[in-house]
């Protein structure tokens, strides 16, 4: 019983703690504050919801509670500034922080607005490095732990651990405003945004670790704000080219999942099931972001090679060459050991897995995606279609040892006992 409840408070968090703290961060004006009176919230529930049950509706119980929480901190931070009045002391000129004013807006009935909108674009503050900012933005509103975090990016936990302390501490000294700039700054912060909104719909379409082989409300939340950006910065190719990627890969969602959910790979799914609206959508995006930009930047590329999964009634349909040559351009305008390796699996659908396999090994040579699970995946099909069994199923078994998604440690470990058995 606790365990469930446990795993449904898990659940409710992942699911609603952005929105918790971007309406807190509202309020508060400081998202160290925001995320701070969230987590005091979610150990309540750990505490209270055990023994007393769940209540009916968990995210206005977390809301209500961390808004108790901030009210709290209120009349603590009220109380100091009173005994220093009284002992003389000069607040201000002792450098104190400047106290949240919570009351006349810790209400329940206010509108929380686009207020993910606005943590991405605070969390994205310039003030921050790239890194920081991803890092940040992955750990508010996708509601990752730092170790999926660290895994996502390749990176040692404490290193993600050191970054999101170090960006909530600077935001915090910057006073830096809670909104959505306009005008040049909105330019000027919008690709470290599309970033992240791009890594949020990745984490729901392919989640890094856990039960779930997806996480569909990530994806949600991406697509909506990627709309959003749209409007805001119409003139854009890139905010297009972002929507028309985003739009084009969730119209597959469906069909990724068996009943059981149990996970089915891309040439195996049932095309009828894709969702033709959001594949018109998709490639109208993506019409748009073309019109603005011939040339094309990364996710405009992206959004042109899902077009060609999109156009084919049938996985043979697949113009595969299309694919690899949008891959070479995608390494001349961003180039890296993940992109190569995609190319890569493109190049055994248009010429063979021989031909891949000397592009995957000289990968494996190259050491960066290492303990990237995708890697000995992909190497582990492509010694399997050259029936180099005993090889593939070693590449499996490693590529099953470190992906941290149960779903697809199993379906990994699956083709691990096929290979075995050939």
């Amino acid at each position: 019983m606790a365990r469930d409840v446990h795993s449904a408070i898990d659940t409710v968090w992942r699911m609603e703690s952005a929105r918790i703290i971007g309406a807190l961060a509202r309020r508060v004006r400081d998202v160290g504050l925001a995320e701070e009176l969230a987590q005091d919230a979610l150990v309540a529930a750990l505490e209270h919801w055990p023994r007393d049950g769940m209540p009916d509706n968990p995210a206005a119980w977390l809301m209500t509670t961390a808004k108790n929480r901030g009210l709290d901190r209120l009349r603590q931070f009220a109380l100091h500034r009173q005994k220093q009045e009284e002992l003389g002391a000069d607040a201000d000129a002792r450098g104190d922080h400047v106290v949240p004013d919570f009351s006349d807006s810790l209400d329940d009935a206010d509108d929380i607005g686009d207020d993910l909108l606005r943590l991405v674009f605070t969390a994205c503050h310039p003030v921050l490095s790239r890194e920081a900012q991803v890092a940040l933005t992955l750990k508010l509103l996708a509601g990752m732990s730092t170790p999926e975090i660290a895994r996502a990016f390749l990176v040692p936990e404490p290193t993600i651990a050191q970054r999101i302390v170090r960006a909530k501490r600077t935001l915090g000294d910057a006073q830096v405003p809670f909104e959505v700039p306009r005008g040049e700054a909105l330019r000027d912060r919008l690709a470290a945004v599309l970033e992240v909104v791009y890594l949020i719909f990745n984490e729901g379409y392919s989640a890094t670790a856990g039960d779930d082989w997806t996480r569909p409300a990530l994806c949600d939340e991406a697509l909506r704000l990627g709309r959003i950006l749209a409007q805001l910065s119409p003139d854009t190719a890139e905010v297009h080219g972002l929507v028309a990627l985003m739009e084009i890969q969730a119209s597959r969602m469906r069909a990724r999942l068996a009943p059981d959910g149990k996970p089915i790979l891309l040439m195996a799914q049932d095309r009828s099931r894709w969702d033709q609206l959001l594949i018109g959508r998709g490639l109208a995006a993506l019409a748009r972001a073309e019109q603005l930009d011939s040339g094309g930047g990364p996710y405009r590329l992206q959004a042109a090679i899902a077009a060609c999964h999109a156009r084919a009634r049938t996985p043979e349909a697949t113009d595969w060459r299309r694919i690899v040559a949008l891959y070479g351009d995608l390494m001349l305008r961003a180039p890296s050991p993940v992109v190569e390796l995609n190319r890569a699996v493109a190049v055994s659908m248009a010429s063979g897995p021989a031909a891949a396999l000397l592009l995957v090994d000289g990968l494996v040579t190259d050491g960066h995606l290492a303990r990237y699970h995708l890697l000995h995946a992909a190497r582990g099909d492509l010694l399997a279609r050259l029936e180099r069994h005993d090889e593939a199923r070693a590449e499996f078994e490693r590529a099953a040892a470190l992906t941290a998604n149960e779903r697809e440690k199993a379906l990994l470990l699956e083709r691990a006992r096929e290979a075995r058995a050939r």
